[in-house]
Order: structure tokens, then C-alpha cells, then sequence
């Protein structure tokens, strides 16, 4: 069957769907989640469940987020545009809405819940976990998200605030001050205890509680759920480490400090605000595995969650007519190039997992290694839906990928304050504010440790032209 006729069949089956009733979304969002899961060919990682809805859907293996920081990641996940740089990103949109708010577009809730939607947001989902401001983040008159939500939810236990559920560990831990201060967080820790002696285990039970009830109306819906971990600090129920306690990690590619101009940083995230006994992973390889296997079991323990959650949405019966999305809002460095987080503009930080299950999906578990970016979630969810699509926006719908997974992609663009990346099939090239440039061949075997753009004068000039089409529709956002 040729790829028109394929998608021509899919499109219709959406149509007869709308006019019955117009299928749900559920978006889970997985803060600090690398592509490295079984299903992405990662053969250390227990991931059964993400793994699942892998092999019913369609993961994008070369999928790219606009922006290494969460604030700035999500701005365009739940926007469709590009912004800005900052982890106040959305704030900052909320704060202009306050000024003029006809000249800021919909957010992709506010279209859903404009054409008919509830739209329902559960722990961390925007920037602040429940979506508001104040010193705790719990202040529930500053909004993040103005006009987005019918409910925006966050339970927060023990740790009794947003801010403290965010950088907590077991039984309401809450992070006090820096590794300097009287009583530090640990970076690590496996508790011995239930899914809610940390807070994921609140936001999943939140989140499968708002499914059942929306699910039990016959009005559409569009349900977000936000875990936090694998976010630092690295922490879950000890049993999540069983699995990694005695495998063999693979080695730390290019594991080594650039010795050149890049935008590598020194891991302030990281080292600067979470204790870690006095070892460094950089010199310490024992100390280094220790980090990976923790992260893993926050892996494993956030794949638990987002098993329950499908479980839940499959009991209702409405799986069915439920699009689901899984959405990592970037990647964490583990020790590659020598950095351990994010906020770079290394492969490392900006290739996240997604994964789109739509009813009926043709050729469903074959993967897509389509370039793709997160301002494409936006439009592809509304062609799904049978929505109009928003106007201005830069992303372009995945539907080709969706009905062809050999579909092609096209370049995807990142940024941070200091410089902006474009992403083709084959290089990635880094353009710095003073106009110096970093190109890397994926072709070659040095891949991001080796700068050649003096050898490809004519590529970069290429590329140096998508970045400044990117950027001029990011100017207009």
C-alpha cells in the first residue's frame, strides 16, 4: 500500500472518529529523561512499559527539544514556538498575556479547551510543578499558564510544597541549601519503602484518579501528567535499583573535556547544589557507575508510573479513543564531553525520547529516525484530533511519520542564551553569538569531539541559513 493511500485511510478513520466523538490525549511529560530505554536500543535499561507503548506507537529516535533547560523546553512543548531561553519562560508569556492578551497565541491546552476540550494538568508539567508562582510555588493567584487549564494539580505530601516535592527525596525530604550549608541533599539515594515515599508516586495515583474521571464523561479531554524523576536528585524506592546492582554499564562515550571552544559547562546543576561525600565522578569511574545506576532506577521507577497510568486509561475503555504521548523534555548528560546535566548544546542534552500512539497507527512499532522537533507535537495532536491548526507556529505535523515511519524529517533547532544549533540528518552545527561556529559530522566516528567546519566552508553556509529561517520565526514568538 503507497504512503498516500496509507495516509488517506488513517485521516479518514480520525474523521469518523471526530464525528462519533473527538479522540482524547494523554501527555506524559518525563523531566530530565535521556533516550536511553530498551525500545531506543538500550539494552541495560529496564523500560517495560515505555517499551510497550513503543512497540504499539511510533518512538522518533532522532526527536530534538528547542531548548536544553526545562522552563525554556517546555515553553515550546506546550506553546508550539519557539521562546525564550530562560526556566521562566512561561511566566514570562503569562506576564505578557497580562499586558496584551490578543497578541499572544493560544497555548496547545488553551486551543484543546477553546474547540472543546477539558484540559486537565497533573504535577509537573509546565516549569513548576501545579503551575504557579510564589516563593513555594504554591501561590495559586500567579498563574503559569493563564486560560490553559480547567485543573492544574499538583499533590504534595510530605514535602508539603511544589517547591519542595521538586528537589525532594524519601518521606518529605526537602532540599534546605547547598552542599556548603549545614545540612546538604544528597545527589543519590534508594530508599527502602512504597512508590510514594517519593513524590512521583503522588503524581501518578493524582493523575490515574483525574483519568478515571474524565473518562467517565462524554466530553473529550486533554490530560497531561508530569513525573519528575529522573530529575536530581537522583532518589527512588530501593527496589528500582535491583535490576542494575550487578549489571555492566557500557562506557561513558568521549568522556573527556573538549579541548576546544564549546558550549560545555561546569555541571553547576549538579555540583553545585547536591552533595556528593566528597568524590567526583570526572576522576572517580567507581563513583561515576554509581550515578548511572542511580539515574537508571529513576528511570525504572518513573517507567513504573507511566505503566500504571496506561493500565488505568485501558481499564476505562476509552484506550481505544485516546491518543497518547510520551514526552521527555530533554536529555542529561551522564559524564559525555564531561559534563553531568544539561543546558549545552551537545547531542547529549537535546535528544529526548518521544513517543506518539495513535489509534489504528499504521505499521505500528516500527520506529521513525526522522529529524523531528518538540514545536511539532503541537500540530501533529490537532491533525490527529481534527483541529484546526494553530496559526503562525513553526512545527509541522508528524502525520507523514505517523503513516510511513521511513517518512523523512527536517531540521531541528535548539538554543540557549549564549548560541543557537541546527540539527540535520547528518551534522549538527553550532552558530555562537559572535558568529564562531562548531560543525560536527554523525557520519564519522568523532561525531560531536571534532570541529569541521573549516573542511565544509559551503555546508555551513547552509546551515548558517537555516539558523537565521529558524530565527526568524522565533523573533515572531
Amino acid at each position: 500500500m503507497n504512503t498516500l493511500l496509507t495516509t488517506f485511510i488513517l485521516l479518514a478513520s480520525i474523521t469518523l472518529n471526530c464525528q462519533a466523538q473527538r479522540p482524547n490525549v494523554l501527555l506524559i511529560c518525563v523531566d530530565d529523561l535521556r533516550p536511553e530505554l530498551a525500545s531506543f536500543g538500550v539494552e541495560h535499561i529496564h523500560s517495560p512499559n515505555i517499551d510497550r507503548l513503543a512497540s504499539a506507537g511510533r518512538a522518533f529516535h532522532r526527536h530534538y527539544v528547542n531548548a536544553p533547560t526545562c522552563g525554556a523546553s517546555r515553553y515550546s512543548m506546550l506553546t508550539g514556538r519557539y521562546g525564550p531561553t530562560g526556566n521562566m519562560a512561561i511566566f514570562d508569556r503569562a506576564k505578557r498575556m497580562a499586558n496584551d492578551l490578543e497578541a499572544i497565541p493560544a497555548s496547545m491546552p488553551e486551543w484543546f479547551r477553546q474547540h472543546g476540550y477539558t484540559t486537565v494538568a497533573v504535577g509537573k508539567v509546565s516549569h513548576h510543578p501545579g503551575g504557579w508562582g510564589g516563593e513555594d510555588w504554591s501561590d495559586h493567584q500567579i498563574v503559569e499558564m493563564p486560560n490553559a487549564w480547567d485543573r492544574s494539580l499538583m499533590p504534595c505530601g510530605d514535602w508539603k510544597t511544589p517547591r519542595g516535592a521538586m528537589h525532594g527525596l524519601a518521606h518529605g525530604e526537602i532540599r534546605l541549601g547547598r552542599p556548603s550549608s549545614e545540612k546538604p541533599m544528597s545527589a543519590l539515594q534508594s530508599s527502602p519503602g512504597e512508590d510514594t515515599i517519593y513524590n512521583d508516586g503522588l503524581i501518578a495515583d493524582e493523575g490515574i484518579d483525574q483519568l478515571t474521571n474524565l473518562a467517565a464523561s462524554d466530553k473529550p479531554f486533554l490530560l497531561a501528567i508530569g513525573l519528575i524523576k529522573p530529575h536530581l536528585p537522583f532518589g527512588s524506592p530501593q527496589r528500582y535499583m535491583q535490576p542494575y546492582e550487578n549489571v555492566t554499564l557500557p562506557p561513558i562515550p568521549h568522556a573527556k573535556k573538549p579541548d576546544r571552544r564549546t558550549t560545555w559547562h561546569k555541571s553547576g546543576e549538579f555540583f553545585g547544589q547536591y552533595s556528593h561525600d566528597d568524590k567526583d565522578p570526572r576522576t572517580d569511574q567507581r563513583y561515576a557507575d554509581k550515578v548511572r545506576r542511580h539515574y537508571a532506577a529513576c528511570v525504572t521507577y518513573a517507567d513504573k508510573h507511566v505503566g500504571d497510568i496506561l493500565n488505568a486509561l485501558k481499564k476505562t475503555g476509552r484506550d481505544k479513543n485516546t491518543i497518547v504521548v510520551l514526552w521527555g523534555d530533554h536529555g542529561w548528560h551522564l559524564g559525555e564531553h564531561g559534563i553531568w546535566g544539561k543546558h549545552c548544546l551537545f547531542e547529549e542534552a537535546l535528544r529526548s525520547p518521544l513517543i506518539i500512539h495513535a489509534p489504528d497507527i499504521p505499521h505500528a512499532g516500527e520506529q521513525s529516525d526522522a529529524v523531528v522537533e518538540t514545536v511539532d507535537i503541537f500540530p501533529t495532536l490537532c491533525e490527529l484530533t481534527g483541529m484546526p491548526q494553530p496559526t503562525g507556529a513553526p512545527g509541522v505535523s508528524l502525520m507523514p511519520q505517523l503513516t510511513d515511519p521511513n517518512a523523512l524529517g527536517h531540521e531541528a533547532y535548539s538554543y540557549t542564551g549564549k548560541a543557537v544549533t541546527i540539527r540535520n540528518s547528518s551534522h549538527r552545527m553550532v552558530l555562537h553569538t559572535d558568529g564562531f561556529i562548531e560543525l560536527y559530522d554523525h557520519g564519522s566516528e568523532e561525531k560531536e569531539t571534532k570541529n569541521v567546519a573549516k573542511q565544509y566552508p559551503d555546508l555551513c553556509d547552509r546551515l548558517k541559513q537555516s539558523i537565521a529561517n529558524k530565527q526568524a520565526a522565533h523573533q515572531k514568538n
